[in-house]
């Protein structure tokens, strides 16, 4: 069923507090530019603080919104044969509108606008990788990949690639018509994909150094590109050995996709109460990956936005608070990088943190906080973390750190010297016996164990982690829009260039492992 054919009664089951309004034009604002939608706000309401916001939070209500975004997402199945919330597809356009109307629905208390930007979005739909006669079994296509010639298999001799394959030279020339094999590491997907396709192949396999699978993404189009797998180091390990001892190798590779440039939208949300100089700023992806819904990621996180959101309106702020929901986040962050890059400088030094809230309710879940340290992110990273910690500690419930290692949408902020962290509940790692002390659960299962696929649906909520962690996102709000005392105050791209921040970036850009969701080299 598309967007434009719901019907009033598809609405009311939706329950959303009003109807999708197809006709209305959007809002086109640019960061700190936004457009208003009604007057002021109440000044005589009572300043917000932690205790307070938290008490309204309750995981019926949050359960409630998993339940409508189900039925968004349900609205993708005319294209995807199943529910999905990818951008580009009915249902993402569902969820949008979905979170606009929530927020028109609350009156004058915020600003809002959406900022529209392109972005890449691909599709993949069949592949399969044979190395001699042998089906690959940990064979997967990078994100973003282009298909095979035709879209159809292609067959070549396996070539084996020097080094890691980050320059041009590492391709040999007998690589013309047939199939690169690539070690990962170093340098992006890819640069290597884009080699392999400058030196004639016809495909490339990445294989990993480890045993276990490579899932990553090709990241910005080139014309370059070749169809690319990711393979698991152990599946790679025999026919390295047989290429090492000179044996031939015939390998066939069958890639079905479609890379795309669509339009889509980002949705701000910022109070009109509150120091506009000094932000508070929050953020949770509204898109899914093209496999399924995605009511935990990040419907768990975007949704705790849009609830926390209704709430703060029974309050006054301090300080100005701006709630982001970003797409194009399984894509490569595409969302929080635009604002980001398009932030001019006035406007970043207004926000002081940014928080990022992606995946709240997973299954078998750990209390997670991102391990952001001063010495090598923005002042303030630290701090942020500590809040957090600190939360938990009080609250009596354990909580273990994760690496700040570029995975979600906090990454664009800290490259630009915006202090930022977060927590979460894990996603495809498997929980540990000591993990298991801590939160119970079950050892040696993910974290969500339907991480990126189509069981991420209503039942896929733990709705206990879930309240717990919406209340911790409630206290983080409340805290800064009440007072920044104590926080560190932003320096300037001037100042911090003289100090240690240049030498930071270079630092995290050298360390983070991922760009998104996906390995990048």
């Amino acid at each position: 069923m598309g967007l434009k054919h719901l019907t009033l009664a598809g609405l009311a089951a939706l329950g959303t507090a009003s109807a999708f309004r197809l006709d209305q034009k959007p809002i086109f604002a640019h960061p700190g530019q936004q457009q208003p939608i009604r007057g002021g706000a109440d000044s005589e309401k009572p300043l917000v603080t932690s205790e307070a916001l938290e008490a309204t939070i309750s995981s019926k209500n949050l359960l409630k919104r998993a339940k409508q975004l189900y039925e968004i997402a349900k609205l993708g199945e005319k294209e995807y044969n199943h529910p999905t919330r990818v951008i580009g597809s009915e249902g993402h356009v569902g969820t949008l509108e979905y979170i606009r109307e929530s927020l028109r629905a609350l009156g004058d208390y915020y600003t809002l606008s959406h900022q529209p930007f392109p972005a890449v979005s691909g599709n993949i739909f069949e592949w399969r990788l044979l190395l001699g006669l042998d089906l690959a079994e940990s064979a997967w296509p990078m994100g973003l990949t282009p298909p095979t010639k035709d879209k159809q298999p292609v067959e070549g001799k396996l070539i084996a690639v020097k080094g890691e394959g980050c320059n041009e030279e590492d391709f040999p020339k007998e690589l013309e018509g047939n199939i690169a094999f690539v070690r990962r590491g170093t340098c992006p997907f890819g640069t290597k994909s884009e080699h392999a396709g400058k030196a004639g192949a016809i495909a490339a396999v990445v294989y990993n150094y480890e045993d276990s699978p490579v899932s990553g993404t090709l990241g910005a189009p080139s014309p370059d590109h070749v169809a690319t797998f990711g393979l698991s180091g152990a599946e790679a390990a025999p026919y390295l050995a047989k290429l090492k001892a000179g044996e031939e190798i015939t390998a066939t590779a069958y890639i079905d996709a479609v890379v795309d440039t669509i339009m889509t939208d980002n949705i701000i949300a910022q109070t009109k109460q509150g120091d506009p100089d000094n932000c508070v700023m929050l953020g949770g992806h509204s898109d899914s990956v093209a496999e399924g819904p995605g009511i935990n990621d990040d419907g768990s996180g975007s949704l705790t936005l849009l609830e926390i959101a209704t709430q703060l309106t029974n309050f006054s702020v301090n300080n100005c608070v701006r709630f982001a929901w970003w797409a194009g986040e399984e894509e490569g962050l595409l969302g929080s990088d635009f604002y980001v890059a398009n932030l001019p400088e006035e406007e970043n030094q207004k926000i002081r943190l940014f928080m990022d809230y992606d995946m709240l309710a997973s299954p078998n879940f750990a209390y997670q906080v991102y391990d952001a340290r001063n010495e090598v992110n923005p002042v303030g990273s630290q701090e942020l973390r500590d809040l957090y910690v600190d939360w938990y500690t009080k609250n009596g419930l354990n909580y273990t750190f994760i690496a700040f290692d570029g995975r979600s949408d906090y990454d664009g902020f800290i490259r630009h010297g915006i202090p930022g962290g977060g927590i979460a509940t894990g996603a495809e790692v498997l929980k540990t016996k000591k993990e298991v002390k801590m939160f119970g659960g079950e050892a040696g299962v993910p974290f969500d164990v339907c991480y990126h696929q189509l069981c991420d649906d209503v039942s896929n909520l733990h709705l206990g982690a879930w309240e717990v962690n919406a209340k911790l996102v409630a206290h983080s709000v409340a805290t800064y829009a009440r007072s920044f005392d104590g926080f560190p105050k932003r320096e300037s791209v001037e100042v911090a260039a003289t100090k240690v921040g240049l030498s930071k970036a270079a630092k995290y850009s050298q360390d983070v492992k991922y760009h998104g969701s996906k390995m990048h080299q």
